[in-house]
């Protein structure tokens, strides 16, 4: 996530949120690295495999969750990470190659099929497909802004896993009081969103 974009975030949920200065300044601090995304059905991917120009294409992620990859086949990509989508490429490639396959990189490239919920203490409830990585802050901005006497300090995502729903708590309140240290960004006290994530701001 860029720092540009979640200073940009950070503005428009200021515009709804007291403390406007001192929620500016945290984000202008805070400098997320990129989250380990996990590719959804509708995801714009970027392939390449080094040396080989005829195979470096952008692929758009069917609905059913998986793509066509030319000497590869079928690759299911849904819930899966870009690691481990160069890994299930490369495997599909063995065959093509006498010695080792070229190393393959996947990247996203428009995480188009991201998809969430924000419900509770906000402005403009709903569900968002921002088409791009968002963090909490960022989420809470698409939905408006925090109401007036929403608990910014008990936000709960409720993220759905294959081994059943689980719990990621959020704390804003001090990010917008502008007490947030590099530790504080390093505990998570930002979570970033994942496609499938509901937001309850109590």
């Amino acid at each position: 996530m860029s720092k540009a974009i979640i200073v940009a975030a950070a503005a428009s949920l200021l515009a709804l949120t007291p403390n406007v200065a001192a929620a500016q300044q945290a984000a202008a601090r805070a400098q997320p690295g990129s989250p380990s995304y996990r590719i959804n059905a509708g995801d714009e991917i970027e392939v390449y495999v080094w040396g080989e120009e005829r195979l470096q294409r952008v692929i758009r992620v069917l609905p059913d969750g998986t793509f066509s990859f030319p000497l590869a086949g079928q690759i299911m990509a849904q819930g899966q990470l870009p690691s481990q989508l160069e890994a299930a490429i490369s495997k599909g490639l063995e065959s093509q190659y006498r010695g080792q396959v070229p190393q393959v990189t996947v990247s996203v490239k428009s995480p188009s099929g991201l998809q969430f919920s924000v419900v509770g203490k906000v402005k403009g409830a709903g569900t968002f497909t921002p088409g791009r990585f968002v963090n909490l802050l960022e989420a809470l901005s698409l939905a408006g802004g925090a109401d007036e006497f929403a608990n910014l300090d008990n936000i709960s995502i409720i993220r759905k896993t294959a081994n059943g729903p689980v719990i990621i708590k959020g704390r804003l309140g001090s990010v917008l009081k502008g007490n947030v240290s590099q530790q504080d960004l390093a505990r998570g006290i930002i979570p970033d969103i994942e496609s499938g994530d509901t937001v309850i701001v109590p």
